[in-house]
């Protein structure tokens, strides 16, 4: 009796032919992966409490609740829970629980947005006044490593300064449009940005069209302003590493924005000087809803801004109508 033998059982096809290591190797991987992601949904979630540090030396899971409810003085108050480590960790912040769950389990997602996470020493998370719950992840990247989280609810100057500037923008909105120390400075900030994105713009041409940097130096708004909060967070440390050519840039670019808008001149047009002050209220309306936590005490702020600073013209019209 003769017996036939399927090809389908030799070697190939469980990998172990000459040329087909590497996808087994990432079918281990994988199921690896699997098998880690489902042993570790069971992981302990420790609750913060504000103002108490929690030190640990192991990757954790970490949830905040907010039990308190924002006053009409928590207009300026930021609750942040800080990491604070001796070696690089990775931190990922989630809404509830079910999320940190789903960051335990395996998906291709979450494998390589890890890659793209930033790794920082000391960072810190920003926390709703309304946010009734917030949870995050500590990841351990290096062995021997120790951290520290803690809650901190205070009074947040810079809430308080965006909320001023933008005061400051709306009221005096008209007299800055018509100054000339504003236009020249103005002029040299914007001009040390938009440099920024023109070389950018340069390197772009130069890339290969099917290079996937080309995708990402031409990504959009998303990835620049990635680009510019990692820049403003880490601002410390490149001027304190590259302090020679940070300090040569501005002084090049804002020299040659500054002759840029000394060979235009200042805004003369009367149109044009309306337009810029309707932009700085509007920045100015933007920034003070921006420097208040609390929605409904900065709608009303706002509207009181705007009645007080038009209160001129309904008393113009009543002095007119009963003159």
């Amino acid at each position: 009796m003769k017996v036939a033998v399927s090809p389908a059982a030799g070697p190939r096809l469980w990998g172990w032919g000459p040329g087909d290591g590497g996808a087994v190797r990432l079918l281990l991987v994988l199921s690896g992966c699997l098998v880690c992601g489902a042993a570790g949904t069971g992981v302990r979630v420790v609750m913060l409490q504000e103002s108490e540090v929690y030190y640990d030396s192991f990757s954790q899971q970490f949830c905040y609740k907010n039990v308190l409810v924002p006053k009409w003085y928590d207009i300026w108050t930021r609750i942040q829970i800080w990491v604070n480590s001796s070696k690089l960790v990775r931190v990922t912040q989630v809404e509830n629980e079910e999320k940190l769950k789903e960051l335990e389990q395996f998906s291709i997602w979450n494998f390589f947005s890890s890659f793209l996470k930033e790794k920082l020493n000391d960072t810190y998370v920003n926390v709703g006044l309304y946010s009734t719950k917030t949870c995050l992840k500590v990841e351990i990247i290096e062995k021997d490593t120790s951290y520290s989280v803690i809650v901190t609810r205070r009074f947040d100057p810079k809430l308080f300064l965006v909320f001023f500037l933008g005061l400051m923008l709306f009221f005096c909105g008209d007299v800055l449009s018509r100054s000339q120390i504003f236009y020249y400075s103005t002029g040299m900030s914007v001009g040390i940005v938009a440099s920024l994105l023109i070389i950018i713009f340069i390197l772009s041409k130069f890339m290969p069209k099917k290079s996937p940097i080309y995708v990402i130096l031409v990504g959009g708004w998303s990835f620049s302003l990635y680009l510019i909060q990692l820049v403003f967070k880490n601002l410390q440390a490149i001027w304190r590493c590259y302090w020679q050519y940070l300090l040569s840039y501005v002084f090049t670019v804002g020299f040659m924005s500054f002759a840029v808008c000394y060979k235009y001149g200042p805004l003369e047009n009367e149109r044009s000087i309306n337009l810029l002050t309707w932009a700085l209220q509007l920045m100015g309306l933007c920034l003070m809803y921006c420097g208040i936590q609390i929605p409904h005490i900065a709608f009303a702020i706002i509207i009181t801004a705007l009645c007080t600073k038009n209160l001129e013209y309904p008393i113009q019209w009543l002095y007119i109508t009963y003159r």
